[in-house]
């Protein structure tokens, strides 16, 4: 099925959060940070010090986000010809990575308290994680208008919105502790942001993945595509299709056709065609063609890679 998309308009959401709202976002999870692991520590909080944990990773992912975001802006140039957009998805990746890491760091730290359990100090962990809500509901606010077309923004917002989740959590704990001396809830309650830490990594870690790979992004059905361009007026068949993510939102396609008409003028006509249906139908919007001879091309499309059952391909299959 074919997607229309308003390539020009992608970054729009992402360009309403200033690069002084983006620093002012990292520097109050800094503090918030601090603050946690210093309660965590005098409370004996592990749920506090896990909070903390991933406050400092939605911290790390705002700043490589702002320092990816000032890197993508530089224009092409004779080394990286495409420009330095790709930067955001290495960014990304770096985070995710990062968030694994914290996420199963926790879980090896809570099992060893199940073993040997620790008191906990019930107020502190209240009252810290309550400012930690405070502050995570107001970052996530400064985030969320970035958070629309970008994975970078759309990571760092759902990280403040588990924050927020999590924070609550360790309110209900401490809570618990307090009234039931249940300080085995401080522990249940780091598992479960460990697993929700983890979850998120290991969700948005595949498509960043794929994009650094070049696979072909997931919103472009290949075969429909390449229905649509065999389809055109003074096209006889296409060849070594290749399309790739350049940088998160732009998308580029190479491709060898083979023409009814290889007069210059009628090759022309075909690449503008082409080049309208693509960026209208699948938000390609930099398409380079070769013409080639039906004697000279064979007829390799890409390499064999065997349909799915409902008969489309994806970068999944």
């Amino acid at each position: 099925m074919a997607h229309s998309h308003d390539q020009a308009g992608h970054s729009h959401g992402e360009e309403n959060l200033s690069d002084r709202q983006l620093i002012l976002a990292v520097a109050i999870n800094v503090l918030l940070t601090l603050a946690q692991i210093v309660g965590g520590i005098l409370s004996g909080s592990l749920a506090l010090i896990a909070d903390a944990l991933h406050n400092f990773s939605d911290a790390a992912s705002l700043g490589l986000a702002w320092f990816a975001r000032r890197i993508g802006r530089r224009p092409a140039d004779k080394l990286m010809t495409f420009g330095y957009a790709q930067g955001e998805v290495v960014a990304a990746l770096i985070n995710l990575t990062t968030l694994l890491i914290i996420g199963f760091y926790l879980i090896v730290e809570a099992i060893n308290r199940f073993a040997a359990p620790q008191p906990v100090e019930g107020w502190t962990v209240i009252w810290v994680a309550g400012i930690a809500l405070v502050i995570d509901l107001v970052t996530a606010f400064i985030v969320y208008r970035g958070a629309h077309d970008s994975i970078n923004m759309k990571a760092a917002f759902l990280h403040n919105v588990s924050d927020a989740l999590a924070s609550i959590g360790v309110i209900v704990a401490g809570v618990l502790i307090i009234l039931y001396d249940l300080v085995v809830a401080d522990l249940i309650i780091t598992l479960i942001i460990a697993a929700y830490v983890i979850w998120q990594g290991a969700t948005l870690l595949p498509r960043t993945v794929r994009l650094l790979m070049g696979a072909v992004p997931d919103e472009v059905e290949f075969d429909q595509m390449v229905e649509n361009l065999r389809a055109l007026g003074g096209v006889q068949d296409i060849h070594h299709v290749h399309v790739w993510n350049l940088g998160e939102h732009h998308r580029a396609l190479e491709a060898h056709l083979t023409l009814v008409d290889y007069s210059q003028t009628a090759f022309e006509g075909v690449k503008r065609r082409a080049r309208a249906m693509l960026e209208k139908d699948f938000g390609i919007a930099h398409a380079t063609f070769e013409p080639c001879l039906a004697t000279d091309c064979d007829d390799a499309l890409i390499p064999a890679h065997p349909a799915p059952a409902n008969g489309k391909h994806t970068v999944g299959d």
